[in-house]
């Protein structure tokens, strides 16, 4: 959906008719905005991603890709480090300015739109076969809070959502919030589960905007502590609101293979490790015999070597995922520098532009040899014609 916008509004003429978008990813979300927007006119899709910190497919996923628009960037370093390039990157106005920059993944407020999506189309599926049900629950793998703020803002639009799990693995930060009221940024634990990996979240800066009464200056005084000292802490009437809104677990690896392996032999379904910590969280909660949902947020065969601790052997991977592993794979490879990685971008954007415009010019070329063609083939059938007359 983003990608389609992107592309319609630069056709108009919107923002010089040039987008470079730049994005970070613990894994999943990279892929899907490398494929929403591969090949679209005017785009440069430019994706960091954690060097040796993503699943292999995950990678191939991502670095498969073969349009000249994707540009995949592994950093030496964590998420955390290439979500901070972004916001360094969209901080420095001139470099913004001059390459166009441009949003996607969570950080946009689109995709969060988006997901919106999926707690109606849940909810209606679910009073369909459950008329009695009056709210649904839902339960959310998260790292980086975006597709659970999708969930409360459906809540607070009047879709009869009842709570809202907070599924983290060891990488808790939010789980102590809700369950301590610590926001407390700590360094992050390599997991099963990668893509929630994540020790600051870049969503839940709009969910303290609210928490903080929808006043600006109470947020910014908040993320400033953060920015200072690494740390939030709210306690009383704030983190009872918080508590709330939402219900939290922490599931960790040993967890998150008992999960995978329970439900495999119970029901015969594969969980992802990213999906078996929200299954995990509903059990740990008590909410198994209520309207809960989990959300499932990738298949298993993304991530071979952590599901095969848990099932041996592991069914066969679905054929789109069985072929990355026979096509070529384009990457770079940068330091964990925000100068470095504006520079690259500059470079690959630029040889693109260059690209583009020699095949416009041959097209030109072609075009113009083919004119000539047909009007000497006329001059000489015109001249055909005379000599015949004489």
């Amino acid at each position: 959906m983003l990608g389609n916008f992107f592309e319609y509004f630069l056709e108009t003429g919107s923002n010089g008719g040039r987008l470079a978008v730049l994005g970070a990813t613990s894994g999943d979300t990279g892929s899907a905005a490398i494929y929403g927007l591969r090949g679209k006119k005017g785009v440069d899709c430019i994706i960091l991603y954690p060097r040796g910190r993503v699943s292999e497919i995950q990678e191939r996923q991502m670095t498969t890709v073969p349009d000249s628009n994707i540009h995949c960037v592994a950093v030496d370093g964590t998420f955390d480090d290439c979500q901070d390039i972004v916001k360094a990157s969209f901080n420095n106005k001139e470099f913004r300015e001059r390459v166009k920059l441009g949003a996607v993944n969570s950080i946009n407020w689109c995709r969060v739109l988006a997901q919106t999506t999926y707690y109606y189309w849940t909810y209606l599926r679910v009073t369909d076969k459950y008329p009695h049900v009056a709210e649904v629950n839902f339960s959310v793998p998260t790292g980086n809070y975006g597709d659970i703020l999708a969930g409360y803002y459906s809540k607070r639009m009047g879709l009869p959502v009842g709570k809202l799990i907070v599924a983290t693995n060891e990488n808790d930060i939010l789980h102590r919030f809700f369950t301590k009221g610590e926001y407390h940024r700590y360094g992050i634990a390599e997991t099963i589960s990668p893509s929630m990996d994540i020790c600051v979240s870049s969503n839940f800066e709009r969910y303290l905007y609210h928490l903080a009464g929808d006043d600006p200056t109470t947020l910014a005084s908040w993320m400033q502590a953060f920015e200072s000292t690494g740390k939030i802490t709210l306690t009383g009437k704030k983190l009872e609101e918080a508590r709330r809104d939402f219900l939290s677990a922490r599931v960790d690896t040993a967890m998150t293979l008992q999960t995978i392996k329970e439900y495999k032999e119970k029901y015969d379904f594969m969980l992802c490790p990213h999906s078996a910590v929200g299954v995990n969280a509903i059990h740990q909660l008590g909410e198994v015999n209520t309207a809960t949902v989990a959300l499932a947020t990738a298949h298993d065969a993304k991530f071979p070597e952590a599901c095969v601790r848990a099932v041996n052997p592991l069914p066969p991977p679905p054929s789109q995922l069985a072929k990355l592993f026979s096509m070529k794979i384009r990457s770079s490879n940068v330091p964990n520098d925000a100068k470095v990685v504006q520079a690259f971008m500059e470079k690959r954007i630029s040889e693109r532009i260059a690209a583009e415009k020699g095949v416009q010019l041959n097209q030109s070329n072609i075009k113009r040899v083919a004119y000539a063609a047909v009007f000497i083939a006329g001059c000489a059938a015109i001249a055909a014609q005379l000599a015949k007359r004489r």
